[in-house]
C-alpha cells in the first residue's frame, strides 16, 4: 500500500445539522484537494458536544441520530473514495426505550466500514449516554483501523486493545474541553491541554502505532474545547498539528514502513509479559474492579 496522506480536524460543532453538514462538505473539500485518504472529523461532529459535563441539561442534548438518517448518509456520499471519520449521538432503541450512545463512525462512499461507542465516561456523561463495552479494530481501503473517542485515550488498555487486534492507525475523535475546575487564562497553559498532547504521543508511542487526534474548538455552555488536532507517528513524534482554532493538521506517512521500522528491534506489542501483570488480573476480577490492600500480598 503506498504512503497515506492523513487529514485531522480541529473545528467547532454545534446543534445545528444542516450548518454541520455545510462545515463537513466544506472540510471534506479541502481534505480531498490536499490528497488526503483519512479524514478525522471530531467527536460529536452532527449535533455537538454535551454544554455541562457535571450538570447536563437534558433539555439540550445533541439530536438522537441513527445509521440510516439523511445526515450520516450524507456524509457516506461526502466521503467518495476517502474514508471519514465522524462523531454523531446515536440512538437505539432496546425493549420499546431509547438509548443514547456517544458513537464514531467511519465510512466511505461504499457504506459504513467501522463503529465505536465511548466506553469511559468522564465526569455526568452517563447522565446522557449509555456505555459502549468493546474496542474492535476493522478493515478499511486505507489500512486496519481502530477509533477511540476522547476519555477512551485516557485508559492505556483502550488503545492497546486496537493494537492487538491488529489496528495499525488508531483514530481518536475528541470533544476535549479546557479544565472545568481548575482553568487557565491561556489555553496552552491549561492542564487539560498537556494532558491531550501527552495521551496522544504516548499512546502512538506505547503501541507504535499511527494516531490521529482530532477535537472540537470554541465553546458550547460551560465548556470551552481545545482544538490540538494532530498527527503523531508509531515513535510518538508529532508529524502535524492545529492550534486551538479550527484548521487541518496533514502529513503523509507510509504506515506500514514507518511502523515496522519502529517494531524493528523494540516490539512492544510481541514483549509484553502478561503472566506478570498479576495486579491486573486480580482487579479485572474483583467485583468492584479494585483490590483491597491486604488482598495485594
Amino acid at each position: 500500500m503506498p504512503a497515506l496522506r492523513i487529514a485531522a480536524a480541529a473545528a467547532h460543532f454545534g446543534r445545528d445539522l444542516t450548518r454541520a453538514l455545510a462545515k463537513v462538505e466544506g472540510i471534506v473539500g479541502d481534505a480531498r484537494a490536499a490528497g488526503a485518504g483519512l479524514l478525522v472529523l471530531p467527536d460529536a461532529t452532527l449535533g455537538g458536544y454535551l454544554s455541562d459535563l457535571r450538570h447536563p441539561d437534558p433539555l439540550a442534548l445533541p439530536p438522537a441520530l441513527t445509521e440510516t438518517s439523511y445526515e450520516i448518509q450524507r456524509i457516506v456520499a461526502m466521503a467518495g473514495e476517502m474514508v471519514v471519520c465522524f462523531g454523531y449521538a446515536e440512538e437505539e432503541v432496546v425493549d420499546g426505550v431509547p438509548r443514547l450512545y456517544n458513537t464514531a463512525l467511519a465510512v466511505s462512499g461504499d457504506g459504513v466500514l467501522g463503529r465505536h461507542r465511548k466506553v469511559h465516561q468522564p465526569a455526568g456523561e452517563s447522565l446522557v449516554y449509555a456505555a459502549g463495552d468493546r474496542f474492535e479494530a476493522f478493515d478499511t481501503p486505507v489500512g486496519r483501523l481502530g477509533m477511540l473517542i476522547d476519555y477512551d485515550k485516557t485508559f492505556p488498555e483502550a488503545a492497546r486493545s486496537l493494537a492487538l487486534d491488529g489496528a495499525t492507525v488508531l483514530a481518536c475523535l475528541s470533544a476535549w474541553p479546557a479544565s472545568v475546575t481548575d482553568r487557565a487564562s491561556r489555553l496552552p497553559q491549561d492542564r487539560q491541554s498537556r494532558l491531550f498532547d501527552l495521551y496522544d504521543a504516548a499512546r502512538a508511542a506505547e503501541n507504535q502505532v499511527v494516531w490521529v487526534s482530532s477535537n472540537q474548538t470554541g465553546v458550547m455552555g460551560g465548556l470551552r474545547f481545545l482544538g490540538q488536532a494532530k498527527v503523531v507517528g508509531p515513535g510518538g513524534d508529532v508529524l502535524a498539528r492545529t492550534s486551538s482554532k479550527g484548521g487541518l493538521a496533514i502529513t503523509e506517512i507510509d504506515v506500514a514502513l514507518e511502523v515496522a521500522r519502529a517494531r524493528r528491534l523494540l516490539h512492544h506489542l510481541q514483549e509484553r509479559t502478561p503472566a506478570a501483570y498479576t495486579a491486573l488480573r486480580a482487579v479485572d476480577c474483583a467485583p468492584d474492579g479494585l483490590v483491597a490492600p491486604a488482598e495485594r500480598s
